[in-house]
Parts: structure tokens; sequence; C-alpha cells
């Protein structure tokens, strides 16, 4: 148990972590005194009412205990600073020795491209669980060069990666505003009403269809929700580490939402079919039979190429936000202007 934790008021406690009120109201739900410490409340405790609430004193003191370090996890940054991430060669799926290994900074935007079924996704999640040879690639991680500690691997709370999947569905039965101010109170946000609504502005600015606070998570289409998540991972979460498998059809503002993330001095990761997305990235991972085979960093004239494939892109998207409107594309003004 943590030394101080029977002589913590319940006052400072709840104040913590919004579960820790929650926990105690489940085992006493009469008003807790704010003065009262934690070991004397627990004396007062009806052992037989606390039974029929599926509690004990051993298992509540547990939850308390586990609510009161993740709140001192999440208070604050990452303990270290992060300044690279390794990813050491590993074997294909013949198991065949990797080429390459992979080196990472921080502000770095890391594209990997690859056809369906190649291994992309395998490479992400080596990443996300800090993999240490015991993965089917047998690839190894490091941390600013060395072994990550045991709590970073398989520590929950150890806010070292953030990921956004391509399969965005929320099942939860509450609106955008009140599950981003649950993040928000459970990362100790200082403002947690500013930050939630620079989350909704920013989202909005990301998404094709605009949202409210008041728009219930299980309404948002894949592309808001992905944006609504790209815009909490950066703004609200402190993860030094973005993960983003394939956003490519998501309806969202990719320039916009890679920028945001690098603004926060992340290392990003991005697995993508999509020629745009995959320029955008300051180098491009090819994989191949589950393997790297190829590290390309973009060049001076891929970049001038990029600007010519994002004007063509905005035409398309022109296209396709007039016809999803029911406007047509046979005036003349728009096919001068489309051949431009």
């Amino acid at each position: 148990m943590i030394a101080d934790l029977p002589t913590r008021s319940l006052g400072d406690l709840q104040a913590l972590h919004p579960g820790i009120a929650h926990v105690l109201r489940l085992a006493d739900p009469s008003e807790p005194k704010p003065d009262m410490d934690f070991a004397s409340w627990l004396e007062t405790l009806d052992l037989t009412k606390l039974n029929r609430a599926g509690l004990s004193i051993e298992n509540l003191c547990t939850h308390v205990e586990t609510l009161v370090r993740q709140s001192e996890t999440l208070r604050g940054p990452l303990d270290f600073s992060l300044k690279a991430l390794s990813l050491i060669a590993g074997v294909d799926k013949f198991g065949g020795a990797e080429a390459f290994d992979l080196e990472i900074a921080v502000g770095e935007i890391v594209c990997i491209v690859g056809p369906t079924g190649s291994g992309k996704s395998r490479l992400l999640a080596d990443i996300e669980c800090l993999a240490q040879g015991d993965t089917p690639s047998k690839r190894k991680v490091l941390i600013n060069g060395a072994k990550p500690d045991p709590t970073l691997r398989f520590g929950s709370n150890h806010g070292l990666i953030a990921q956004v999947s391509q399969n965005m569905n929320f099942v939860m039965d509450l609106g955008v505003g009140e599950f981003l101010t649950m993040h928000a109170e459970c990362r100790q946000a200082t403002d947690a009403d500013g930050v939630v609504a620079d989350v909704i502005v920013c989202g909005n600015e990301l998404a094709g269809e605009r949202f409210t606070a008041e728009t219930p998570l299980t309404q948002l289409s894949g592309g808001q929700s992905r944006a609504l998540m790209i815009a909490d991972t950066a703004l609200l979460s402190a993860s030094p580490i973005v993960l983003i498998d394939e956003i490519e059809n998501a309806g969202i503002d990719r320039r916009r939402a890679l920028d945001l993330l690098v603004a926060r001095e992340k290392i990003v990761l991005i697995s993508t079919h999509d020629p745009i997305l995959a320029l955008m990235g300051d180098k491009r991972v090819v994989i191949r039979h589950g393997a790297i085979a190829k590290i390309i960093q973009t060049s001076a004239r891929e970049r001038a190429c990029l600007v010519e494939l994002q004007r063509l892109d905005a035409r398309f998207t022109e296209v396709r936000q007039r016809l999803r409107v029911g406007e047509t594309i046979d005036d003349e003004k728009f096919e001068v202007r489309w051949m431009r």
C-alpha cells in the first residue's frame, strides 16, 4: 500500500481522481466527511453492506490505491524526455533477416507503405507494445537508445503511446462534450472546460462535417470520430508517440492533422495507401513480406510533386463536395476552372 494512504483525507483523495469519489460512494452512500482520514473511514464501514456491494476492505483499498497511482502518473508529463525511437531489425514472414533498423527523432513523421497484408499493422503493433523480440517479427524497440523499463511496457498508464485506428466506433452513451470532460478530468487538466472547447474546435477544423459538444458519440461518422480523437491526442494527451492506422478515407484535413501533431513535438507513424499522405512524411518505410524492405527520405523533387498532387486532390474534393450536396459539374465555369 502507498505509505501515506491511510492518513490522507477523503477530501484530498476525491480531488485526485473522479473515480475515487465513485468508489467511496459505492462503499458508503452517505456523504463522506472530507476531513476524515482514509484509515478512520474504513473503520466506520458496515462490512455486511460492503459485501452486498461486492466489495471488501482489501479490494476497496486496492481500488483506491490504483486510482491514486494512476492520478500521480497522469498529473504531469513522463518522467523522462523522449528524444528518439529505435526499431531494431527482426525477421520477415519467412524467417529471413530483416534488412533495416529504423531510427525516428521527435518531430518526425514516418509513413509506412506497402500492399495490403504486407505487415504495416504488425510494425505499428510492435511499437505499441514496445516489442523486445517477443512478437512474430522478433523486432526490438529502444527508447532513447536503451531497452525500455518494464513499467513502460506493462504499466497500463505509462502514457507513452497514443493510437488512432482505422475503425473508430464509439459505444458509450455520452455526448462529445461529456466524453472529453471525463478525459480531461482523468488527465488532471487545469482548465477542463477550456481544453474541451479547444478540442471540439480543432476536431471541426479537421472533419468534413461539423459536430457539437451535444452530439452523441454514437452518431459521429468515421471521419468525425477520427478527427475528434486526433484533436484529443494532440491537445489533451501527453503521449509523445502517436500511431495512426490509415486516415486517408476518413474525410479529414490530412495536412492540418499532421501539422497539429508535429507542432506538439510528437513522433508520428502513419500506415497509409494514400500517395499524398506518404509524401507528407519525412521518410517512407516500405514493408514487404512482413519486413522493412526500404527506407526512403522524401526528396525535394517529391515535395514539388506533392504540391501538384495536392492541387489535383483539391479539385477532386471540390467535385465530391458538389455532388454530395446535389450540385452538378456540367457548367462551363466549372469546366474551365477544372482544366487549369
